[in-house]
């Protein structure tokens, strides 16, 4: 089931690059409020007190009470922008959001239990780490949790095989690979050649002067006479 917390904000806040830097160095994030056909509303939420929730059970999936002065707007983080180098939030949208009403989400996906596979010399491998669902936002899961026990070498765990909570439902397609177990690939090296001419080990053939050496063959100009050599006439 999804967290829910309730975080302070400040409403109707100075708009502008310049205000926003004024924001962000009291130690706040300037953010948007839209959605369920209200207007637009510009706040300001701690950094300190967001970062905690970002880092929940729940993440960006905790259903956030926003307390705008006495107002209670039901919302959703749905999308963060940080600094490029800091890593520091810069802004954040909040999306309103009905208890009644089915809303779409990202969660993870977490493999459980160690493959009878893996037991068996295999290599366990997640293919979707994802999951996108739909579900009311008081059912939206922290996680979904496949338990991959049962899989021996060359089974596969698809979007259909996963046990979803009551109310949510998937709308990504069945047939997509979350996990498999494989063989592990063997690289038979072989036996060792042996050398081939000219490798290391052996005199590069034809260096004049180098004993062991042959003198290389010499083309000569018609009625050049023949060099002398150290061999002997036989």
């Amino acid at each position: 089931m999804a967290q829910e917390v309730t975080l302070a904000a400040d409403a109707n806040r100075p708009i502008g690059k310049s205000a926003a830097r004024k924001i962000r160095r009291e130690g706040k994030v300037p953010a948007i409020v839209y959605g369920l056909g209200s207007d637009p509303t510009p706040v300001a939420v701690p950094s300190r007190d967001f970062e905690h929730i970002l880092h929940g059970p729940g993440g960006m999936n905790t259903l956030i009470s926003l307390d705008m002065s006495g107002k209670q707007d039901l919302v959703l983080a749905r999308q963060l922008v940080r600094h490029p180098v800091r890593r520091t939030l810069v802004h954040v949208d909040f999306i309103r959001v009905s208890r009644d009403v089915a809303v779409s989400a990202e969660v993870p996906i977490h493999l459980t239990g160690e493959p009878q596979g893996v037991k068996e010399g295999g290599l366990l491998e997640q293919d979707t780490f994802t999951l996108s669902i739909e579900a009311k936002p008081g059912d939206l899961p922290n996680s979904i949790e496949a338990d991959v026990s049962a899989l021996v070498i060359g089974d596969q765990l698809t979007v259909a095989d996963l046990k979803l909570p009551p109310g949510v439902i998937s709308t990504q397609e069945p047939g997509d690979l979350v996990a498999h177990v494989s063989t592990p690939v063997v690289v038979d090296l072989g036996e060792e050649p042996e050398a081939a001419e000219g490798e290391e080990g052996e005199e590069v053939e034809g260096e004049a002067g180098e004993e062991g050496g042959e003198v290389p063959a010499v083309a000569l100009a018609p009625g050049a006479p023949v060099p002398e050599t150290d061999e002997e006439e036989s």
